[in-house]
Parts: C-alpha cells; structure tokens; sequence
C-alpha cells in the first residue's frame, strides 16, 4: 500500500495539470477541460498563497471544477459562439432547398432520394424511380420531399 504520509503536492503539480488540460482542450475541442484548466490554476494559485496538504487541494480543485463548469456553462448561454454558417454540424439543414434524384420509388409517403454519394430516406408525394424532388426539411435523418 503507498505511503501518503510523506507525499506533498506543490503549486507546480497544479500548474502542469492545468498545461495537460488545456493542451487536452486543444486536441479535442470541446469547450469543458479549459474550465477545469482554469479550476487547476486557480487551486495552484492557492495552494502558493496558502500552502495546504493535498487532501484539501484535492478538495478545493473538485470544488471548483464544479464551480468552473457551470459558471462556464452559464456563460456560454449568455454569449453563444457566433458562427456565419447557421447549418455547421447540421448536415440535413444544409440540404433543404437541393433538387435530388429519388433511387427508389416514394410510395405511400415514404422512398429514398440520392443525395451526392448517399441514398437517403424521404417522405413526401408520391414519386416515381429517376424522378427530381427539392428537400424541403428533414425530420432526424429522414428528408421531407416535394415534387420539382
């Protein structure tokens, strides 16, 4: 069983792990390891002021991660990231207003559409095979339909 009597954890550890985290933040954006990087400097930050045993640093950082998460959280509802492409990561968005190809005939409401390399499921009017539709929406991974 390891030793903790002896073990003492200084402001530098803190600071590495706020490094690994925001480097972590880098290689895999996601916009949360930079408010726990921030919970790591702000505890090392401490810990060169105060000076405390690593149980309570330990402590201090689960609290303020907690608080760093959802201040970050709350921030980010206030100031949403801007963006000047309103279909980023919101593929079927970016199709509706497409002419495509149905692939297999839309019966009874339901068919598939060719969209560049893809056959996508489609719901509308009825349409033969080889006939051209506009998306006109998409509901979950199934694109709306109408005649040209």
């Amino acid at each position: 069983m390891p030793d903790f009597q002896n073990f003492e954890m200084t402001y530098w550890v803190w600071f590495a792990a706020a490094a690994v985290l925001a480097i972590m933040e880098i290689v895999a954006p996601g916009i949360f390891m930079i408010w726990l990087a921030l919970a790591a400097v702000a505890t090392g930050v401490i810990t060169l002021a105060i000076g405390f045993g690593w149980e309570l640093q330990l402590a201090v950082f689960a609290i303020l991660s907690v608080v760093a998460v959802f201040a970050g959280r709350n921030f980010l509802k206030r100031n949403p990231v801007e963006t000047t492409d309103s279909g980023l990561n919101r593929r079927g968005e970016r199709m509706v207003g497409q002419n495509v190809q149905v692939v297999e005939a839309i019966a009874n409401g339901r068919g598939r559409v060719q969209v560049g390399d893809s056959p996508w499921l489609a719901t509308g009017p009825d349409a033969p095979a080889g006939s051209m539709v506009r998306i006109t929406g998409i509901d979950g991974a199934t694109l709306r339909v109408e005649p040209v």
